[in-house]
């Protein structure tokens, strides 16, 4: 019983709405498209490609106001073109001038001397190398070198460190080497405990903090952002430097030219680095190892989020993306898909300033992209394809412009069955037995008739914003005021019912003329035309498998009572009570009886069109009648109904029809 029970409740419960089932389909189509895009986006984001392009990222938000130069950081000796100018001797310097600069920098207070040289083989001088490592002591660290040589059977590091000698007392070996990415830019910080720069903080006795592998340095500027002097005068600084300049600092030898060489023509001991972008131009190795010793002295390396948060990071973009798309998609979505991207952007900065952590925004704004333009598509697919649907469905009903605006616009369009106010026409061809009959012989002659009478019937309603409901047989029906709104639809329905009349005349007229060439006896056509005003149902009538736009109510019924009776009252036009109400101010309308409608207790009056009017008089006299009618005191040989029938000439035949049934009495 209680099984029974609950099907009979699930079937007696309303369907669900068709826009609450349409919104679970999408929101069900967004989540699945928001977690491929998600996965995809962060598989590719784990590919070299992929990293490269985030680093290229790096380098622009690394290199976005830049954080200015820690103070107190090392000072720059350059080995120049001006300093050779002035030395005069050939590179490579005798190590005898490079221990000469040792205690010149020494005797200004240099707290720790670093050359970034590699002094690896003796010279072609003992005396020179005796003399460097001579003036040698514990404030020294010399360049040492660490590569990685590929052979087909193995892959091998070689170390390369300075001279014995030259560390005999107490000098130190640095690792100078660097890790350039894959795109040639040097960002890391390289891994090296014995590291060039760490081996200067020890030596300063500024502690070094630790970084991981992956660290990235935070650049300060391109090219000569360091302080930086020539070697000769280094050499002299008393001469030409100012007093104390290199008190407590710490001091780094290196190549450094002048004009900074660019990516074309490449440089000795030069790297491109994030302002390469900006600049062109590389960075001396010297000004790299001092960025090194500022980033691991005052902690301000970059680390890069790890691959866990990075997914995250995609994900929370697709949802966020999948949330401001979930109803709909316009031209909003691009303002949206900006301010999303700008987002995104902002809160990588802001985390690498921050917390000197990078999250690279590419993966999130493009996660965010694909979501917000692949539902655009999905959406503009569907409208499209909504547009060829009502196209298809309703060109056969209404005109062009009527479609075009349904397309343009689909909100206006409700599909599912509404209750409105509509005007209905009926039209049916008089006598269509008759002729029917005549052309037994000839059906396609027939079926060429009646396409001739309808197109131009069709064209009237089409052109006056009707929609042709359907046709049956010879017989065509209409309504205004749906789809589309329409505030005038009976003053348009009954314009059009003169205007078919008119185009019957312009056929017969056609027929005419080809019987009297055919040597034949012509055909002439007749309409009759029943139109009404009221509430109705209208929308998608008939089975699952096939059905049209259409509508139902009792004012449709007496709109075709109407159109019938158009011939029993000798008129071509008959209008209901509500319809001529509303057509008043734009037309003639007189009424003409009140007739019985199945369904219905009492008497409908119905009305006709007068076109041209006849003058005020005229109206008068017929009103005056019809009252007589309803009094029961009009007579068959009343002498208005003569007069009528010869002025109003429109009316004849119903004053006709009148007289003779007044005599049948």
């Amino acid at each position: 019983m209680g099984r029974i029970g609950a099907r009979g409740h699930r079937g007696a419960a309303s369907p669900r709405p068709a826009s609450d089932v349409r919104a679970r389909l999408r929101y069900l189509k967004l989540g699945v498209l928001t977690a491929v895009v998600a996965m995809v986006v962060s598989a590719a984001s784990m590919s070299t490609a992929f990293g490269l392009a985030d680093l290229r990222g790096f380098d622009y938000l690394s290199t976005l106001s830049p954080p200015p130069l820690p103070e107190n950081g090392p000072v720059i000796v350059a080995i120049d073109e001006p300093s050779m100018a002035e030395i005069g001797i050939q590179w490579p310097w005798p190590r005898s001038l490079h221990a000469q600069l040792t205690k010149a920098l020494r005797a200004a207070g240099a707290k720790a001397i670093g050359f970034d040289i590699i002094f690896a083989e003796p010279s072609a001088s003992a005396e020179s190398d005796f003399a460097l490592a001579e003036a040698s002591g514990a404030d020294i660290v010399f360049a040492g070198d660490e590569t990685l040589i590929k052979t087909p059977q193995a892959e091998q590091w070689v170390r390369t460190e300075p001279l014995a000698e030259l560390l005999q007392n107490g000098a130190r070996a640095g690792i100078a080497s660097v890790q350039l990415g894959g795109d040639g830019t040097l960002r890391q910080i390289p891994p090296y405990q014995d590291g060039f720069a760490v081996q200067l903080a020890d030596i300063a006795e500024r502690a070094a903090l630790p970084a991981s592998s992956r660290a990235m340095l935070q650049s300060f500027g391109p090219a000569r952002t360091y302080p930086t002097v020539s070697y000769y005068q280094a050499l002299d600084p008393t001469t030409f430097l100012p007093k104390d300049y290199f008190r407590n600092r710490v001091v780094i030898i290196g190549l450094s030219l002048q004009n900074a060489p660019t990516l074309q023509a490449g440089g000795a001991d030069a790297f491109a680095t994030p302002f390469t972008i900006h600049t062109r131009q590389l960075v001396a190795g010297a000004e790299i190892q001092a960025t090194i010793f500022d980033n691991v002295v005052n902690g301000l390396f970059i680390e890069p989020v790890s691959s866990p948060f990075s997914v995250a990071a995609i994900l929370f973009a697709a949802l966020l993306a999948a949330l401001l798309v979930r109803r709909s998609t316009g031209w909003q979505t691009a303002v949206f898909g900006t301010v999303g991207a700008l987002v995104f952007i902002g809160a990588s900065y802001a985390l690498l300033r921050s917390s000197h952590m990078f999250l690279s925004p590419l993966g999130p704004c493009l996660a965010f992209f694909c979501v917000a333009a692949a539902q655009t598509g999905f959406d503009y697919a569907e409208e499209r394809r909504g547009r060829r649907d009502i196209t298809r469905a309703f060109s056969s009903y209404l005109s062009p412009a009527m479609v075009e605006r349904l397309a343009n616009d689909p909100s206006q369009l409700k599909l599912g069955g509404e209750r409105r106010t509509l005007t209905i026409l009926f039209c049916d061809v008089r006598g269509f037995t008759t002729i029917s009959e005549a052309l037994k012989d000839a059906p396609e002659e027939l079926t060429t008739l009646i396409n001739r009478l309808l197109t131009p019937l069709s064209d009237v309603v089409m052109e006056s914003g009707g929609t042709i409901d359907k046709y049956i047989g010879d017989c065509l029906m209409a309504f205004w005021n749906a789809p589309l709104d329409d505030p005038d639809h009976a003053t348009h329905a009954v314009g059009a019912a003169l205007r078919m009349l008119d185009a019957v005349d312009v056929l017969n007229g056609e027929l005419l003329h080809e019987a009297r060439a055919d040597g034949r006896e012509p055909q002439r056509l007749k309409i009759g035309i029943g139109i009404n005003t009221g509430d109705c149902v209208v929308g998608n009538m008939g089975s699952s498998r096939r059905f049209d736009y259409s509508v139902l109510g009792d004012s449709v019924n007496l709109a075709s009572r109407l159109e019938g009776q158009s011939k029993t009252y000798g008129v071509p036009l008959l209008l209901g009570e509500q319809t001529a109400r509303l057509v008043g101010k734009s037309f003639t309308t007189v009424e003409l009886d009140s007739i019985a409608v199945k369904g219905r207790n009492a008497l409908s009056p119905i009305h006709t069109v007068l076109d041209p009017s006849p003058p005020a008089v005229l109206l008068a006299v017929h009103r005056g009648v019809i009252e007589a009618k309803y009094a029961g005191a009009l007579r068959a040989d009343d002498e208005s109904l003569v007069r009528l029938e010869t002025e109003i000439p429109q009316l004849a035949g119903y004053y006709r029809m009148l007289r003779s049934s007044l005599e049948q009495q």
